[in-house]
């Protein structure tokens, strides 16, 4: 299955495709393909078009793995390509949910940055907020990285209730970060459950694709030997 699947790799808010490098390169050495689908992050129905144009350029069946922000993208997709759906510390909001309503479910870290969109109309990550919540576990390289290719977030991505998720009818898999700090583990857990996905716990941060990609791609080996 492996060898049909392509993976398709959603980021989330504040980041792009190249926060997925680590694990493409794991996935690339063990005979799997997969792309990093660019989302513009201007509101999440921009999002999911740009996706499903991603999916357009595909043959054949997709894996669809998203990060954060990116899981409630993932699940505004139709797409009779789409096998299965794997969420790494990832947003999973219900039928007339926002992404807001499950990002602030829980009181926040004492970590967790405040965020308030700027006079523009963007939401911007505090530079230091990279190291104290975004991915604490991640080299200082790869924080000047992340810090440096980060792409701010419109409010209408996060604030507009959501149509009928994906991983009602499609398999799904969750990888739930024990260590993070921009969304709690009780609400990673929660969202989990409640999709009845199949789940991995580990002491990992917000951004394990970064800090701890053999994590996230174990999952996702195991999520094609699953399909």
């Amino acid at each position: 299955m492996a060898n049909q699947t392509t993976v398709v790799l959603v980021h989330g808010a504040w980041a792009d495709g190249s926060s997925w490098a680590p694990v493409i390169e794991s996935l690339a050495h063990a005979g799997i393909k997969s792309i990093a689908a660019p989302l513009p992050l201007t509101s999440l129905e921009d999002d999911a078009k740009a996706l499903t144009r991603s999916l357009a350029r595909i043959e054949g069946q997709v894996l669809l793995v998203a990060h954060a922000y990116g899981g409630a993208v993932i699940g505004a997709i139709e797409s009779d390509k789409v096998a299965g759906l794997v969420y790494i510390a990832a947003l999973a909001p219900d039928e007339g949910e926002t992404v807001a309503d499950v990002f602030y479910r829980a009181p926040p870290h004492a970590l967790a940055p405040q965020l308030a969109p700027d006079a523009d109309g963007w939401i911007w990550l505090p530079e230091d907020a990279f190291a104290a919540a975004f991915a604490q576990n991640a080299s200082a390289q790869s924080l000047q990285v992340l810090a440096a290719v980060q792409r701010p977030i419109a409010p209408p991505c996060i604030t507009v209730p959501v149509g009928r998720p994906l991983w009602k009818s499609k398999p799904s898999w969750f990888l739930i970060a024990e260590d993070d700090r921009m969304i709690p583990k009780d609400t990673q857990v929660f969202m989990a459950n409640r999709m009845g996905a199949t789940q991995r716990l580990a002491a990992i941060d917000h951004t394990p694709s970064v800090s701890a990609p053999d994590e996230v791609t174990g999952v996702i080996v195991g999520a094609l030997r699953s399909l």
